[in-house]
């Protein structure tokens, strides 16, 4: 999976105010809201505006976040941060990928238990002599009403464990457990998540470049 950057990222700065958060997950939201909360920053989720979820039809993360940030910034007419992210399964040859919400989707909606197990499944398909190692990635695109895109990565190594375990999070969290650890990401406190996250360490990236 290549996951260069497209280009050579600007230096725009980003300045304080209104900033539309390119999503309709409510958990994403919440940690981006807390990653935020600091530099002055008002986040308004797209869903808050009420804009509709673009066809996310990219076969990167770098596209797909590219597609949601450009998508909120032309309807709102302010600055949008969106991110792309996915759990990678090394034994799976990267899957889910970037098809990570997809492998919840069910006619009634997303149904994380069912993606956990839809992993796990995987994996035993494979053998037990699978390996468990996983990464999430986290791609952030910060779009303008102009067109101007930057575009940030993070990464989370980690490992898989099953059954699920703990209630924080959202996502494939109960099942992640990063590395240094033995807990799940959804065993963590939110503070303790925002520290090791693939999302916080795009954040980091970020917060370095536009602020």
């Amino acid at each position: 999976m290549n996951l260069d950057l497209p280009g050579p990222q600007a230096v725009r700065k980003l300045a304080p105010g209104k900033l539309v958060i390119a999503s309709h997950n409510e958990g994403k939201v919440r940690e981006i809201r807390a990653l935020l909360e600091s530099h002055g920053i008002e986040p308004v989720s797209a869903k808050q505006l009420d804009l509709p979820e673009p066809v996310e039809n990219g076969t990167t993360f770098f596209a797909n976040a590219e597609i949601k940030a450009r998508s909120a910034a032309d309807l709102s007419g302010l600055p949008a941060l969106a991110d792309d992210s996915g759990l990678c399964v090394d034994a799976l040859g990267g899957d889910p990928g970037v098809l990570t919400a997809d492998w919840a989707q069910t006619p009634t909606g997303r149904d994380w238990n069912l993606a956990m197990r839809k992993v796990e499944d995987a994996l035993a398909a494979k053998g037990p002599e699978a390996g468990r190692d996983a990464h999430f990635v986290c791609v952030l695109a910060l779009a303008w009403p102009d067109g101007h895109v930057e575009w940030f990565e993070g990464r989370a190594e980690g490992s898989l464990t099953w059954p699920p375990r703990g209630t924080v999070g959202f996502g494939y969290d109960p099942v992640f457990v990063p590395a240094g650890d033995t807990r799940t990401y959804a065993e963590l406190e939110p503070a303790e998540k925002h520290a090791v996250s693939h999302r916080a360490d795009a954040f980091r990236q970020l917060v370095a470049g536009v602020f």
